[in-house]
């Protein structure tokens, strides 16, 4: 699937919000050409459900550097077990609909049908991908998010059972280090994942990165989209390398 160009043009964020406060736009679409316009200018939709759609671009923006991502112990112990798979973009829309389910601390979601149908567009044409995470044939965890070039846009991510969600994020950590991503973005930090290892960049200096990694060559993760992982091979990150060169 090719995508058009948008017909929407995105502001320069330190332009039109120099005090920082995040919003930047409000209005266009949810079509995976606006999507991926926005993206190329660290831009990303949130909103309510009954609200119109904004476009956000927060000072400072929260990243991970994945090459300095470390397990804990804790999660290293659950790994070891073996007791769940893990698959790269083998049920998309079936994580963005089950990280769109309601949670113990928000009965809302801003994970709409316009956002389900903008970003399964997005995968389709190899622009997004999830992590899934299995115990046995039932789906348990999982995240999505935006890949261009060497930059990755984290979105979205569940758990139904224990530190199934920190799995699929290891996962993703060692498959953009193995790929030298210089960072996965987390949009807005909170203290799930700042205690993951996330800091936070002032966004003039994310916006000037930005420009440089989206226009980096892809990786290629056919590799790892044709396979199932078992949960100790996130353990070995040689052989996340030996995937991908």
């Amino acid at each position: 699937m090719n995508i058009e160009a948008s017909c929407f043009v995105f502001p320069d964020p330190e332009q039109v919000d120099p005090q920082g406060e995040g919003i930047v736009g409000i209005g266009a679409d949810l079509s995976p050409s606006t999507l991926l316009e926005a993206y190329c200018h660290g831009i990303f939709p949130w909103f309510s459900k009954d609200d119109p759609i904004c476009w956000w671009s927060p000072d400072p923006r929260c990243i991970i550097y994945p090459k300095q991502f470390q397990p804990s112990k804790s999660l290293i112990r659950q790994l070891k077990k073996d007791r769940y798979t893990i698959t790269l973009s083998h049920a998309f829309e079936q994580v963005v609909r089950a990280c769109a389910e309601p949670r113990a601390y928000a009965q809302e979601t801003w994970i709409t049908e316009g956002i389900i149908t903008g970003y399964t567009g997005l995968h389709d044409a190899g622009l997004a991908h999830s992590v899934e995470v299995w115990e046995g044939t039932q789906l348990v965890g999982g995240l999505y998010g935006v890949q261009i070039g060497q930059a990755f846009f984290g979105e979205s991510m569940f758990s139904r059972q224990t530190d199934v969600s920190k799995m699929a994020f290891c996962f993703l950590m060692k498959l953009c280090a193995a790929s030298d991503f210089a960072w996965v973005d987390c949009q807005l930090p909170n203290d799930h994942l700042m205690s993951l290892g996330a800091t936070t960049l002032p966004r003039r200096e994310f916006l000037q990165q930005l420009k440089t990694v989206i226009m980096q060559v892809p990786p290629n993760w056919q590799a790892f989209t044709a396979r199932a992982f078992p949960t100790q091979y996130i353990l070995t990150t040689d052989a996340f390398l030996d995937l991908i060169h």
